[in-house]
């Protein structure tokens, strides 16, 4: 088990603070570009067996599958993305909100768990003065490292951006 596996899953107030913190001042097709070759060299790096998707609105600006990824994570990915884009806040955060409840996402939201998945790995794409614009998805770690990858790349693609 990796190190990020073994740490407990963030709290509501950590994921919320991530989303706060990680607003792009713009985000373009190259940047899309970046971002998504970025995630590819982490995952590389990393030995994960992951898919990557960057979308901005309807459109899709990047996908990558990894070695040792699946069909099924492209399912994972719509799935993922689709709770990002229904609630505008990261896949973990709405699965780890309902979990504060004392309930799950599944039993819960009424929404199709063949259509919606609250699981981690699918973030917003945030832009200053536009809000939410797109999604960035990883699938193919467990969750809570799906969502780690994730805001690794932002954080490294934020500093870049604003250096």
């Amino acid at each position: 088990m990796s190190d990020t596996a073994k740490k407990a899953a963030p709290t509501i107030d950590e994921l919320t603070a991530q989303e706060a913190r990680l607003v792009l001042p713009r985000f373009t097709h190259d940047d899309a570009w970046a971002l998504g070759t970025l995630l590819v060299e982490l995952a590389r790096e990393r030995r994960a067996p992951v898919a990557v998707d960057i979308r901005r609105g309807g459109q899709q600006l990047f996908h990558a599958a990894l070695p040792g990824s699946t069909p099924d994570n492209d399912a994972w990915i719509d799935r993922k993305r689709r709770v990002v884009e229904r609630y505008g806040c990261s896949s973990l955060l709405v699965g780890t909100r309902f979990r504060a409840k004392g309930t799950t996402f599944e039993d819960s939201s009424r929404l199709d768990p063949d259509v919606y998945a609250a699981h981690g790995g699918a973030f917003p794409i945030a832009v200053e003065g536009a809000g939410v614009i797109g999604t960035v998805v990883v699938s193919g770690l467990p969750q809570v490292e799906d969502h780690a990858l994730v805001v690794a790349a932002l954080e490294r693609h934020l500093a870049a951006q604003s250096g």
